[in-house]
């Protein structure tokens, strides 16, 4: 016999007046202006448009051009390199341009990992940047290799200090130590490039450290540097290429130093850390700032994938249930229920993204270790469950878009082609799942709460009981891993580790989607208009249900949940896509996409049809062409 729960009905979320609250709290507040408008102002202008027919070659040239379009629109490089906020603003509209790989990569590269790395180590003190910030040269960042990538520390480029010049001899000792895979082609023009490379000193091994290193000029590529081009690579028409060193002599000055490491004059090394693998982590600090720019430009695609789905499913029109009656696609739950998890998840991952930049402004420079370790944990962990997230929704939005999404015009082909380089980017996701779930089983203690009874099937429909049990998933899994941990073999380090990892990596999970719910909620509560935030917690209530559906099974079994709850789950989710389907247009309109960008899309612009209006071809002689 089935049991019958109770019927639970909440009042629908009000209607909302306009977008601008959702605008806001989307987007910095009342620094929005400051933080987002010049790049939207920027990809709302016609340059940026699909230009079609381009080929690959063109297309990163293309990349370049629209560069120095954002160099031009900055203003002050040194800042937008200096400011966190600002500079993952920038990733976040970047990447909804064409594709956005291309122009994101390259940005990415300049202005973070080049410039950033220059100003970190003290370069406007010491050297004359100008070339860089005024685009004179583009810069590059050389870390990884084609025999070491995320054990980067490992890596075998070496540059040895010359006694007689007080310079260096930056040289790649074989092939497996070529440079894999920057922008360091004639493409684009001039290049110099911030190199990770082992210091030697009279033989001994310092440790790795950056090298200021010109690659080319306006004539070509400088004596003793090597660049073989890469083949295409999706999702970022950029010049990837193999680079290497054949015995190239540097200057004194292109050591780039700080606490980190010093010489002095004898070639003795001073340095504040203690280890040569803690040098090459500070050496390489960027890489924390760029995991921030690639979860911005994953959340950025992902709303604008979702705007495009939206308003194509407004105006795709079938079949209705009456003869001769035809309604938007977007009328039926089977549609709109997927697009709607999909924008519940984006307003989730933006909140987060949002927390991560806060907590990295603060703690970047403070004088806490760690203050500063927990930031970079929580910005690792962001950042691999925004991209992720990211590549389930672009392609999603993809398949509710059918055979038009294929087309690059209509702008969605190519989204989660660019996903896919920010989920391997600054670390691959599992790499730093891996670490992040490592320090946490030791350093990180979840909340916990007496247990308590489930209550009826009403508490269902409170966001901060769903928070409640989904804190309490985490602490499951923490203690599983743990219990693990302590069972291992104690002479197999690697064995007892594999034997605890699965549940350690499930705790990450929880935890990043516990961050998420917790930066959501305390967003909502930081509305202005209560309309506003009484939508964002029923949005937020459709992502807490997502989230608890695969652990109701270790939730019911603690005591946590009853079992009338769980049978209702479904259907309490299902009442939550009922009452936000008519705020879907809505909530994509808080996403607050120029009007130019989506009048320049064709199937967001005009329906299905339009993409005829914007063939370039020649008309069809039967050739195939």
């Amino acid at each position: 016999m089935t049991l019958l729960t109770p019927q639970v009905h909440l009042p629908p979320p009000p209607e909302i007046e306009d977008h601008g609250e959702l605008t806001r709290l989307l987007f910095d507040g009342d620094d929005r202006d400051r933080v987002h408008g010049m790049w939207r102002d920027l990809i709302a202008k016609d340059t940026f448009r699909h230009r079609p027919g381009l080929g690959a070659a063109e297309r990163a040239e293309l990349s370049y051009e629209w560069l120095r379009l954002v160099n031009d629109t900055a203003g002050d490089a040194e800042r937008l390199a200096d400011d966190p906020r600002l500079l993952a603003a920038l990733h976040e509209w970047a990447a909804i341009v064409d594709g956005g790989g291309g122009l994101c990569t390259v940005a990415s590269i300049h202005y973070n990992l080049f410039l950033g790395s220059l100003l970190d180590h003290g370069g406007a003190g010491r050297r004359d940047l100008s070339d860089f910030t005024a685009l004179r040269r583009t810069g590059t960042f050389l870390c990884t290799e084609l025999d070491h990538g995320n054990d980067a520390s490992a890596l075998e480029t070496t540059a040895e200090l010359d006694p007689e010049t007080g310079g260096f001899v930056l040289h790649t000792p074989h092939p497996g130590a070529q440079k894999f895979m920057p922008n360091t082609s004639m493409t684009g023009g001039p290049k110099s490039a911030v190199v990770a490379a082992r210091l030697l000193v009279e033989g001994r091994d310092e440790g790795v450290f950056l090298f200021l290193t010109p690659l080319s000029d306006e004539r070509g590529l400088l004596p003793g540097v090597g660049v073989r081009r890469l083949p295409l690579r999706t999702g970022a028409p950029v010049d990837h290429c193999l680079t290497s060193f054949d015995r190239v002599a540097l200057p004194r000055e292109a050591l780039l130093e700080s606490g980190h490491g010093r010489l002095d004059a004898e070639g003795r090394l001073h340095s504040a850390l203690g280890n040569r693998r803690k040098r090459f982590l500070h050496s390489i600090g960027r890489v924390t700032m760029g995991k921030l720019c690639m979860s911005g430009a994953a959340v950025g695609a992902t709303r604008a994938a979702l705007a495009i789905a939206v308003r194509y499913g407004d105006h795709r029109l079938v079949s209705g249930p009456r003869a001769g009656e035809r309604i938007p696609v977007n009328a039926h739950r089977s549609h709109h229920g997927r697009l709607l998890k999909g924008i519940a998840t984006a307003y989730a991952m933006t909140f987060l993204h949002r927390a991560a930049l806060a907590r990295w402004a603060c703690a970047r420079n403070a004088a806490d270790a760690g203050e500063r370790a927990d930031a970079e944990r929580l910005i690792a962990v962001a950042k691999s469950w925004i991209t992720w997230q990211a590549r389930d929704i672009t392609v999603e939005c993809r398949e509710r878009c059918g055979a038009q999404a294929l087309f690059a015009a209509n702008g969605l082909s190519e989204f989660p082609q660019y996903i896919e380089g920010t989920i391997t980017a600054e670390g691959d996701n599992l790499v730093i799942w891996v670490k992040a779930a490592a320090e946490m089983l030791f350093e990180h203690q979840p909340p916990r709460q007496d247990p308590e009874p489930p209550g009826g099937v009403e508490r269902l429909t409170d966001v901060r009981h769903l928070r409640g049990l989904l804190a309490r998933a985490e602490a499951v899994w923490q203690d599983r891993a743990r219990a693990a941990l302590r069972q291992g073999p104690s002479g197999d380090p690697v064995e007892r580790w594999n034997g605890a990892s699965s549940a350690a990596l499930e705790m990450v999970s929880v935890h990043a989607r516990l961050q998420a719910a917790d930066a959501f909620l305390a967003a909502a509560a930081r509305a202005r208009r209560p309309e506003a935030g009484e939508l964002l917690e029923t949005l937020c209530r459709l992502f807490l249900l997502q989230q608890l559906g695969e652990f109701t099974g270790d939730l019911l079994a603690d005591g946590h949940l009853s079992a009338d709850q769980v049978r209702a789950l479904p259907r309490f989710v299902d009442d939550v896509l009922r009452d936000l389907a008519p705020r879907m247009t809505d909530l994509v309109e808080g996403f607050d996409l120029p009007r130019e960008y989506l009048d320049g899309i064709p199937m967001a612009a005009g329906g299905p049809r339009s993409l005829a209006g914007h063939c370039t071809g020649r008309a069809c002689d039967g050739s195939g062409d």
